[in-house]
């Protein structure tokens, strides 16, 4: 072998090794990703004839199905709720004006971005409450709202968990008299597609002053197609204060009785029948229980 050709092998040599050294280096971090924007979180957009609500909260005796007046004070305890779902609260009692206030609040807040400051004025929710713009009504509203933040919440259905106040912050802005409201972001949890109601307004107002018709009302709501029910077990989940069943029972027949009315006179049908101690219930599933119905059916199956 001539000498050039023995020094152009070892300059072959030398290429090959230097080739397989960088195989083997490690590579070169990749650049760091652009931080992505924040997302934007909100409730969904329901139309304006009806109040989203979180089913959970519908199908448990958290706003509970009582008189106005003095309330227990509850310390973490756990209230009545539907199979599937679990409800652990702290705060003052509960009622059906309380989620009127509640459903308002979320009303107004779902045109912007959770934990933004909402500024509304006294009359703007009375008006969206469908009171009249008094002194008296002005005060109970300021007393609902106060009681609706002084609350903790733990509540899980399902796969879904929020724990949090019903409304983070509410105070009064000494220059332009509005409230300035803020609710927690994860909030949003509780209203996955499938996990909330849209509650008609016009039904649930027309039954304003009947605790236990407009629990029944929200609760019936929240379910498609609703399987028969147990009276005592309806008296549990409505967090009624009747001691005597038979005293509820009642109560119950006659509240019925005021959903029918209303239910028809805003053309939803809605029936029911006590066969001895169950209640049975027919009603029309909403638009948006029926678009849901559509594309459970139109999954395909396992």
């Amino acid at each position: 072998m001539t000498e050039r050709g023995s020094l152009l092998d070892k300059l072959k040599r030398m290429q090959e090794r230097n080739a397989r050294s960088k195989e083997a280096e490690p590579s070169a971090p990749a650049a760091e990703p652009v931080q992505q924007l924040a997302q934007v979180i909100r409730l969904p957009l329901w139309p304006e004839a009806v109040r989203g609500v979180p089913n959970g909260l519908l199908r448990s005796a958290l706003f509970g199905a009582i008189k106005r007046g003095a309330r227990r004070y509850l310390e973490r305890q756990e209230v009545h709720a539907q199979d599937g779902v679990t409800v652990r609260y702290t705060g003052a009692r509960l009622d059906q004006g309380d989620l009127d206030v509640w459903e308002t609040v979320l009303h107004t807040v779902r045109a912007q971005e959770l934990g933004d400051d909402c500024r509304v004025t006294a009359y703007q929710l009375l008006k969206a409450l469908d009171k009249r713009d008094t002194g008296g009504n002005r005060d109970v509203l300021e007393r609902r709202l106060a009681r609706l933040k002084a609350t903790a919440l733990d509540v899980k259905v399902g796969r879904y968990s929020y724990m949090g106040s019903l409304i983070d912050e509410v105070y009064r802005d000494d220059e332009t008299r509005e409230y300035v409201i803020r609710l927690n972001p994860k909030l949003h949890t509780l209203f996955a597609s499938d996990q909330f109601t849209q509650v008609d307004w016009s039904v649930r107002h027309a039954l304003d002053g009947k605790p236990l018709a407009q629990w029944l009302h929200g609760f019936y709501a929240s379910h498609t197609k609703p399987y028969p029910m147990k009276i005592k077990t309806l008296h549990k989940l409505c967090g009624s204060e009747t001691a005597e069943l038979w005293k509820f029972a009642q109560t119950l027949r006659k509240s019925l009785d005021a959903v029918v009315e209303a239910s028809e006179a805003c053309e939803q049908p809605f029936s029911y029948e006590i066969c001895g101690d169950l209640v049975h219930v027919e009603k029309a599933a909403s638009k948006a229980q029926r678009q849901h119905l559509a594309k459970k059916a139109a999954k395909p199956s396992d």
